[in-house]
Parts: C-alpha cells; sequence; structure tokens
C-alpha cells in the first residue's frame, strides 16, 4: 500500500460484508447519492429524499480495526451510494473474511495491488438539520422486535396510501393502520407479550400519519442478521409527529472487546453502526392528532 501520509482518512476493516449491510440499509432507490462526513470521531453518512425522509448511518471510529485521521476540519462529499456498495462487493467473498482498507485522498494512488477507485461529487445541497425535539416532558417511544416491524410496514401496503400510527397508554398500546381498497390494522399490545414490543413510553394519546413509501424505506432493507438476532428497533415520535426511526446493524464481530448489552437485555456485538431514519408526518387541514 501507499503512504497515508497524503490521504485525510486511512480505516480499514475486517470484512466488507457488515459495512455493506449498513449502507443497504439506508438504500431505499437504486440511484441515490450520499452525503459523507469525516472527523476524529468516526463517519456519519446521510441520504435524503423530497424534504421528508433522511436516513443517518453513523460509523464510530470503534467500528474500524484501524482509523487514522490526518485532515483538517470535517471534509465533506457526495457519493453514489449504489456506487459504493457495488465497489464494496467487489471485496466480499462468500464463507470468507477479506480484510478492507478505505482512503479518502486528494488524488488516486495505482501501487496497490487490488483497489477500486471512486470519484466523488461537490455536494449540491446541504443536508437539512431535523433538531429533533421530544414530544412534551417524557419522550414517547417503543421498542418492537425488527423483524415485526419489518412485517408490519410489509403487510400495511396500499398504493399511494399512508400509514395512521396511535399510541394509547390505557391500556399500553402501539397501533398501525392503513386504508386502500380495504383497511388493515395491526396492533402490538405491550403486556400481551413483552416479548414482541420490548419497552413503551406514552403518557398521552397521539396518532399521525406518514406516507407509506416513506415509512417502508426505514425498514425495506434491515439485513437478515439483524431480524435473525431478534434485535429491536427503536421508534420515537418528536414535535409534531416527526419520527425517528433507530436500527442498530452489526458491522464486525470482535473477540478480544467485552460484549455490550441495551437496555431491552441484548447482548450487542462490540463493534456496531448505528442508523437513524427521520420521517415527517402528512399535514392535514384537521389534525388527527388529539393533543
Amino acid at each position: 500500500m501507499s503512504s497515508s501520509s497524503s490521504s485525510d482518512l486511512v480505516c480499514r476493516l475486517d470484512s466488507a460484508s457488515g459495512l455493506i449491510d449498513a449502507l443497504s440499509s439506508v438504500r431505499w432507490k437504486r440511484n441515490q447519492d450520499a452525503l459523507v462526513e469525516l472527523s476524529e470521531h468516526g463517519i456519519v453518512l446521510i441520504v435524503e429524499e423530497s424534504g421528508c425522509l433522511q436516513a443517518k448511518l453513523y460509523l464510530k471510529r470503534e467500528v474500524f480495526a484501524s482509523y487514522e485521521y490526518q485532515a483538517e476540519g470535517r471534509p465533506r462529499f457526495a457519493v453514489s451510494l449504489g456506487l459504493l456498495i457495488d465497489c464494496l462487493n467487489l471485496f466480499t467473498v462468500p464463507g470468507l473474511s477479506r480484510a478492507v482498507e478505505i482512503r479518502s485522498v486528494e488524488s488516486s494512488s495505482s501501487d496497490s495491488c487490488i483497489f477500486a477507485e471512486i470519484r466523488t461529487k461537490i455536494p449540491d445541497t446541504i443536508s437539512w438539520d431535523y433538531n429533533f425535539q421530544p414530544a412534551g416532558s417524557t419522550p414517547i417511544s417503543f421498542t418492537v422486535k425488527s423483524a415485526a416491524l419489518k412485517e408490519a410496514v410489509d403487510d400495511l401496503e396500499w398504493p399511494g396510501s399512508s400509514v395512521q400510527i396511535t399510541l394509547q397508554p390505557n391500556p399500553p398500546c402501539v397501533s398501525f393502520r392503513a386504508e386502500g381498497h380495504g383497511d388493515l390494522q395491526i396492533d402490538f399490545m405491550y403486556y400481551a407479550n413483552t416479548d414482541l414490543l420490548m419497552a413503551f413510553h406514552c403518557d398521552q394519546q397521539i396518532c399521525y400519519r406518514y406516507k407509506y413509501k416513506f415509512l417502508r424505506a426505514t425498514t425495506s432493507n434491515i439485513p437478515s442478521s439483524v431480524t435473525k438476532d431478534k434485535r429491536g428497533s427503536k421508534l420515537t415520535f418528536g414535535m409534531g409527529g416527526l419520527l425517528k426511526v433507530q436500527h442498530l446493524v452489526s458491522v464486525t464481530r470482535s473477540s478480544t472487546q467485552p460484549p455490550h448489552v441495551d437496555a431491552s437485555g441484548y447482548q450487542l456485538p462490540s463493534r456496531i453502526a448505528y442508523i437513524e431514519f427521520f420521517v415527517k408526518p402528512e399535514v392535514d387541514e384537521d389534525p388527527v392528532n388529539d393533543s
């Protein structure tokens, strides 16, 4: 490999497969550009659509086997998300774990044995900051098994429809409802099945509608590793019904680091990527929300 002195960042992963899973989780269209921001703390990748949906992928420096950061400030650039995933797929071999090194450089270098180069772009837009604030003094949220959430959203599909999400404190319940040629409602009762609805925090009834295509984007590409591990996804409602959906995706498992345990008791892999989606609600002349 060439010297890293001319590189803003040189980072190394034990395998590309986990990173591909994480990147695929925030890809919901064939042609998408992602805004990438580098810092000494790690990498943040942002994908947006129509000013109504935003996804953020956080790759902390601890995710990487090595992370050498030499840039001044925080470089930002755009890259084709599909091209980046396709490029990383070139370095994966089924059944084998092959280390991958990623560099951010001013100009190309061709003295590596095996390499792929992606030309980045100057961002033509500035990602918007939602400034997410909880609705009320007590954050309204629930945590549900990721597999159950994905299945529920998939079942609620009606062409061009919306999905209404209702939370009520007594009895503690989360309801998803969609209408089209017919209607379908899916309820998660907290006390009836705490293994499925893992956590529930709500002190007032709320009800908001979201475009189905945006809601589906938050779950459509959850990796099979997440559903097989029976991991949970957390949904939090902010001011005005802004919805935040959070997933955890394993980037690589390390036997040298102690395991972490989340609030629901799930033992987390030592290296995970944090994914957040922000979805704006539909605006009605007569709001559905009772509050």
